[in-house]
This record gives structure tokens, C-alpha cells and sequence, in this order.
């Protein structure tokens, strides 16, 4: 859509600008000119050119459908590229080449059919419009020429030749227009395609008269929060209290809505029910970005960008110097291992970080957290994906970035959150449980307490 499509809205603006300037006038003073010589024959003419006009605009509507079919398949084809290669080594691992290959086979057999039956109507559609002229034309001749020869019109024979040329001469601008709003009908269905992106709403608006939150120093409260993506409730009537400085850990079985705890804590979605406060003050009072300017976030995934390691911790924040980039690095435990690239800092990580391990990608992540030095820190499965030994490193790293800040931590393994100052036990968002570590391994009964020995038997059964 933002390559593709706009390339055939720009097309058809080039191609048909002049057109719709130029060729109405000269239809207009040829009308008029055949008006000056018989209104009669020209109300006549006026009469049978709406009757071409109609079968010429379903063949528009069916081009427009067309088009658009065209177009969305082309992106269906697309993605099915970016799949099949961001993925080869799936494809390869399971022998899918196959069915990846068949794939886009049918795809492309479907989107070649579909883009001939759209060429073979355009093509149709100027033929067409030339068959109708010629057709209004001889209606116009055997009318006219009736006329003349009964004496029944204000035209003799030499006047009437002379009518006959001077419509012969709005064909070509009638034409011309034709094939316009012919070669139009694909820039239009891309151009709806561009507009549906375009006028997408924005789930997370400030309202009129948000303040900027300047600092975070009391404490963030989820009341009755209720929550959902789609009709299946996520978060249902969850009240939780994050206080200023202390570490906190969110547990629980996978899809419980521990997750979704940390995207609403940035604003990225706003509850349907309760209310969210920050600092005694319902977070919709402050701008998202002011909110989101004191946390600093690390997700499961390491999203990073084709471009330098110094870039992806910078990330656009031209206040920091380089001093401030590698003082953050050092706090991720990054420093040394990008010392040791090829170009250092600027090192370019490639597409998505593919020249990186899973560790030393994680802890760039974590250094463009640390460098703004955030209030609120957001770790959700920030070492689920690692081996033992990338682990080991970033947790490290995650331990230092916690100190002397509000730390909330998404875990599955709860090794690492037994430091934690509350541990928050989430199931179908609900709070079943809350305390420390050692408080919620006394509830023999207990979700975590079966959660915690699942896990370290797991764990002993491995070393052994």
C-alpha cells in the first residue's frame, strides 16, 4: 500500500491531469458550435451519447472491483515473500520448501488471472467507446440525413456534411476522456486502499487539556480494571498498587493477562473499565508520550533496526552524547562485546539484528532502556528466549538497570524474580495471590507455590 498503490495513484494523477482540463473545453465549444448549426440535431445527439455513456460505466465499476482485487493480491503476494524468507529456516527445519513453493504458486496463478482479466477490460473498454462513437454517429446521419432529404431540417446537405465532420471531431476528445476515466479506476481502488490506512483511528488519543507528567515518585494504582481485545475478557476487575523504588513481579499461567498489565502501563491501550492512576491522578489527565517518557522498556522479542549499534541506543534522543550511550552499554553489559565488532558503535547490526546473538541483541535493547535513566522500568519475558549462559549476562545487566528504580517484571522463570518486593500471582485476570517470594512458598495450596516446584524439579531433573 505505502509503495505499490501509491505508485498508481501518482500514474493515473500524470496521466490524466491534462485531460480533465483540456478535453471538457474542447467538448464544450463543439457543443456549442453544433448547437450554433441545429438544436434540433444536437438534442437528438444529446439523447443517444447517455445510453453509450451507461454501458461504458459498467465496465468502469467492474474496473474499479477488478483493480482492487489486483491490488490486494499483490500485497497478499508480498507477504507471502517476507514470510518465506524472514522464515527459511523454519521452512527448512520442517521440509516446508514445498509448501511455501505451492503457496505462492497458487497465489501468483490467481493474482496473473485476475490481472489479465483486468488488462483484457481496459484494453476492451477504448475499442468500445470507439464502436459507440461510430454508432452514435451513424444513428446521427441516418437521423439527420432524413431530415435534409425531407427538407424537415434547418440544415441543407452542405451544412449537414459540415455538422457530420464537426461531431466526427468530438470523438477524439470523448475518447480521450473515456480511456482517462478508464485508466483512472485503478488509481481509485488504490487509493482507497491508502485512505482505509490513512483514516485508521487512533485507539490512544490525550484528551483536550492533558498535562505533561514530569516525574514519577508515588505510586501507579490499577482499580477495578476490566480489559479486553476482543469479546473474551483479559483483565477483569484486577486492582493492583505499584509503589515508587521497589520491585515487583508479575506471575501466572501463559495468556492470564500478565502481558497485557505491561501494554497498559505505557498507554499503548486504555481500559474499557476502572480506572488506571499515576500519582493519585487518572493517567488519561497526562499526555501518552510524557507517561511513556519516564518508563524505559525491554519486551521478549529484541525489536531493533537495520542501522548502527549506536544508533539503535540513541534511537532519535539527540540529547545524549556518546559518553551517555556507552555508559549505558556498560550497564547492560553490551560495552565490551561491542568494542569487540568490527566497527564498534558503528557497527551495522543488519535486518532486524540477524548479524547479533539473541544475549547481545537483548542487551542493546536493554542499554536504550537504561539510557534515559527511567523512573518505571517495564521487563516483560526479557530472558525467556536466551541459553543458560546469554541469560546468566543479561540478567546481570537487568539486575543493575533495577537499582534505585520501580521495576515490574513479567517472569515465567521465577528464579529470576525472587528478589522481588511483591509478587503478583495473576491467573484470567484475576489477583489470586500477593506477597514475597518466601510468603507465597508457605501456601502449599497455593498457584505459585505449584508453579515455583514445577520448575525446580524441572530444573534439578536437567542437572541431572
Amino acid at each position: 500500500r505505502l509503495t505499490n498503490d501509491v505508485g498508481e495513484v501518482e500514474n493515473t494523477i500524470s496521466s490524466s491531469f491534462s485531460v480533465f482540463f483540456k478535453e471538457p473545453i474542447t467538448l464544450i465549444i463543439y457543443f456549442i458550435a453544433l448547437l450554433l448549426l441545429s438544436v434540433k440535431l444536437t438534442i437528438f445527439t444529446l439523447l443517444i451519447i447517455p445510453i453509450s455513456g451507461f454501458v461504458i460505466s459498467f465496465f468502469i465499476k467492474k474496473l474499479k472491483k477488478d483493480s482492487k482485487e489486483v491490488s490486494n493480491y499483490y500485497g497478499y503476494l508480498m507477504s507471502i515473500i517476507d514470510d518465506s524468507l524472514t522464515g527459511i529456516k523454519i521452512s527448512k527445519a520442517f521440509n516446508a520448501e514445498n509448501y511455501i513453493l505451492n503457496k505462492f504458486i497458487d497465489t501468483n496463478n490467481h493474482f496473473t488471472k485476475i490481472t489479465r482479466k483486468l488488462v483484457l477490460r481496459r484494453e476492451m473498454a477504448s475499442p468500445f467507446s470507439e464502436f459507440t462513437g461510430v454508432l452514435v454517429a451513424s444513428f446521427i446521419l441516418l437521423y439527420g440525413g432524413s431530415l435534409v432529404l425531407k427538407n424537415e431540417s434547418e440544415l441543407d446537405a452542405s451544412q449537414f456534411v459540415a455538422y457530420i465532420i464537426l461531431f466526427s471531431q468530438i470523438l477524439r476528445p470523448a475518447k480521450a476522456l473515456s480511456s482517462a476515466i478508464t485508466g483512472m479506476q485503478r488509481g481509485l481502488a488504490s487509493g482507497d486502499r491508502i485512505l482505509e490506512l490513512l483514516d485508521a483511528s487512533v485507539e490512544v488519543t490525550d484528551k483536550i487539556g492533558a498535562t505533561q507528567a514530569s516525574s514519577f515518585s508515588k505510586s501507579i494504582i490499577f482499580k477495578d480494571v476490566h480489559f479486553s481485545y476482543t469479546k473474551k475478557k483479559i483483565i477483569n476487575g484486577l486492582s493492583l498498587e505499584f509503589e515508587y523504588g521497589k520491585m515487583y513481579a508479575l506471575v501466572g499461567p501463559s495468556g492470564g493477562g500478565k502481558s497485557t498489565i505491561s501494554e497498559l502501563l505505557p498507554r499503548f491501550y486504555d481500559p474499557q473499565g476502572g480506572e488506571i492512576l499515576f500519582d493519585g491522578k487518572p493517567y488519561e489527565d497526562y499526555t501518552a508520550s510524557s507517561l511513556r517518557a519516564n518508563m524505559g522498556i525491554v519486551s521478549q522479542e529484541s525489536i531493533l533496526f537495520n542501522d548502527s549499534i549506536y544508533n539503535n541506543i540513541l534511537f532519535g534522543r539527540s540529547q545524549f552524547t556518546k559518553n551517555d550511550v556507552e555508559n549505558a552499554a556498560k550497564i547492560a553489559n553490551a560495552h565490551e562485546f561491542i568494542l569487540k565488532a568490527e566497527n564498534g558503535y558503528d557497527t551495522h547490526i543488519g535486518d532486524r539484528g540477524v548479524k547479533l546473538s539473541g544475549g547481545q541483541k537483548q542487551r542493546i535493547s536493554i542499554a536504550r532502556a537504561v539510557l534515559a535513566n527511567p523512573a518505571i522500568l517495564i521487563l516483560d519475558e526479557a530472558t525467556s528466549a536466551l541459553d543458560t549462559e546469554s541469560e546468566k549476562v543479561v540478567q546481570e545487566a537487568l539486575d543493575n538497570l533495577m537499582k534505585n528504580r520501580t521495576s515490574i517484571v513479567v517472569a515465567h522463570r521465577l528464579s529470576t524474580i525472587r528478589n522481588a518486593d511483591v509478587i503478583f500471582v495473576i491467573k484470567d485476570g484475576i489477583l489470586l495471590d500477593k506477597g514475597t517470594h518466601d510468603e507465597l512458598m508457605k501456601n502449599k495450596n497455593g498457584l505459585y507455590y505449584s508453579l515455583a516446584t514445577m520448575q525446580e524439579n524441572n530444573s534439578n531433573l536437567k542437572e541431572s
